[in-house]
């Protein structure tokens, strides 16, 4: 849906680019083909950001076997497809198929398995998926799904032309299709046209990165090529970030309050003791998930 806007944010001191990350080609799920770019050693400098995965080919080889059944417990996983169409289901009793332009959220939360799995034989699959840590007093709540369409999801237009897409949080007014009360994270898509520039307002406790997937930015005069994320600097006086572009480009925002617990993870539980993952493993093969 198209939201009318309601305020203009203004930057006075623009994050700087506190590194740029290259990220890991690997095979996930039954030999799904993607670029790990937010791996494990960055997830206490990203708290509360677990993982951000990046699939995209035009060859059915690459993305076809999907993601049969695999568990999950501890956190959220948010899934944004760009161009393609997955059928999830999960053994909460959960269906939903995601299309171009949707967003998959779901909470693991307690535990459950559930199945991705491409609807499509040829054509481009694209998209990204993101892994959301839970506070520790929230780890056990009942599992929680919802699939938005394209249209579902709040955008809007800058003055400057920037069309940003809402998926979480609150930017220039405009409420995101999701919101969380304890990481209240943002995770915006933006496709800047050439020669525009995009103004979010951060607080500076708050742990942010932007992942190109088209063109180059520029931010505090350092450009951020196709393909890299770039690591925000959490530096005093800094009120927001600045992108700025000579070409038109697609990036991700994503930017969230950190948790300050421990994160252990194994495989596809996360949790904050080794107790509590041996307890998910047996949980697992016990079938006690939901």
């Amino acid at each position: 849906m198209t939201t009318t806007l309601i305020q203009t944010e203004s930057v006075r001191q623009s994050r700087t680019i506190e590194r740029l990350v290259v990220g890991q080609a690997t095979t996930d799920g039954a030999g799904v083909n993607l670029i790990r770019v937010l791996t494990q050693p960055l997830q206490q400098r990203l708290d509360p950001f677990l993982m951000l995965d990046a699939f995209g080919s035009d060859d059915p080889d690459d993305y076809i076997a999907g993601f049969p059944d695999h568990p999950h417990r501890g956190f959220e996983t948010v899934t944004y497809m760009i161009a393609g169409r997955m059928l999830h289901r999960d053994s909460a009793g959960h269906e939903g198929l995601i299309e171009t332009g949707g967003v998959q959220w779901m909470t693991a939360g307690s535990g459950l398995v559930h199945s991705e799995i491409p609807q499509q034989a040829e054509g481009r699959m694209e998209g990204f998926q993101l892994w959301l840590n839970l506070p520790a007093r929230e780890k056990m709540i009942p599992p929680w799904y919802r699939n938005f369409t394209a249209s579902e999801l709040p955008r809007f237009r800058t003055e400057r032309g920037v069309a940003v897409t809402v998926i979480a949080g609150e930017t220039h007014g405009v409420t995101g299709a999701v919101t969380r009360e304890t990481t209240a994270p943002l995770f915006l898509d933006l496709h800047l046209p050439a020669g525009t520039r995009f103004e979010q307002a951060l607080p500076i406790e708050q742990n942010a990165f932007i992942y190109v997937y088209r063109g180059a930015v520029g931010v505090a005069g350092q450009s951020v090529p196709s393909q890299r994320m770039a690591i925000l600097a959490n530096a005093a006086g800094a009120d927001g970030v600045v992108l700025e572009t000579e070409g038109e480009a697609r990036v991700l925002l994503i930017a969230g309050h950190p948790l300050r617990e421990p994160i252990v993870q194994h495989g596809p539980f996360v949790m904050n003791t080794m107790q509590e993952i041996q307890q998910a493993v047996r949980d697992y093969s016990a079938g006690r998930l939901a």
